[in-house]
């Protein structure tokens, strides 16, 4: 896909949503490799997630749309402005109440919306990415697997249109949104659904709260 660029302002600040599920129901593809573990791993995931974007230079701040107490609790200990989901239809409708909430606290930042399960994103990797995506209306980055969406960009709300779910790269790029193809974006396509995708994160270096997580898991299989 190809789009017209846009000359991005000089110090632009994003403004990104996270959606995150309620832990009892989040994550529930791990459920066989991580028992009891998965609702704490989930819950790390999110916050590393959060505390990696919070770092950027290039956020201005962070919408974290859930319904889950703990999850509130720890994210606004980490500095993100929480709100309810709403209105409780699903992802992108959740994404939406984000962004219209995100414009009135930071007016005038563009919007992204990031996927709460990317456990080993990297600070610098999510600013590279935001400092592309500055020069497009609206732009995605695909997840490791080429099918699903990790990130979501748009300058304006007009234009924050997010198409998450099936197919979603897809449905970004048949809309005409343009995909983020640079190198450099690994620990941003980096979804974790699956134990394979643990084990790929893994490798890539895991944020602080998951890799506690992690190791609790393993403590606790060791002694069985």
């Amino acid at each position: 896909m190809t789009a017209t660029p846009i000359t991005p302002s000089p110090g632009t600040a994003w403004a990104v949503v996270v959606p995150v599920k309620r832990l009892a129901i989040a994550k529930t593809r791990l459920t066989q490799y991580a028992g009891s573990h998965r609702t704490r791993l989930a819950l790390a995931f999110a916050a590393d997630t959060v505390a990696a974007a919070l770092a950027s230079p290039a956020v201005a701040g962070v919408v974290v749309v859930t319904d889950d107490t703990e999850v509130a609790a720890l994210v606004t200990k980490l500095g993100a402005l929480v709100v309810a989901d709403e209105p409780a239809d699903g992802l992108n409708p959740a994404l939406i109440h984000g962004a219209n909430v995100a414009v009135t606290q930071f007016p005038g930042a563009p919007l992204a919306a990031v996927s709460s399960d990317v456990p080993s994103l990297r600070t610098n990797e999510l600013t590279l990415a935001l400092t592309v995506a500055e020069r497009f209306p609206a732009a995605f980055v695909s997840d490791a697997e080429g099918v699903g969406t990790t990130m979501f960009t748009a300058r304006t709300r007009l234009d924050f249109v997010p198409r998450f779910g099936h197919r979603s790269r897809a449905a970004h790029r048949q809309a005409g949104v343009v995909e983020l193809t640079e190198t450099g974006l690994t620990s941003v396509r980096r979804d974790v659904d699956t134990e394979v995708d643990l084990y790929d994160a893994g490798r890539l270096g895991l944020g602080a709260r998951s890799t506690l997580a992690l190791a609790e898991l393993d403590r606790e299989r060791s002694t069985l």
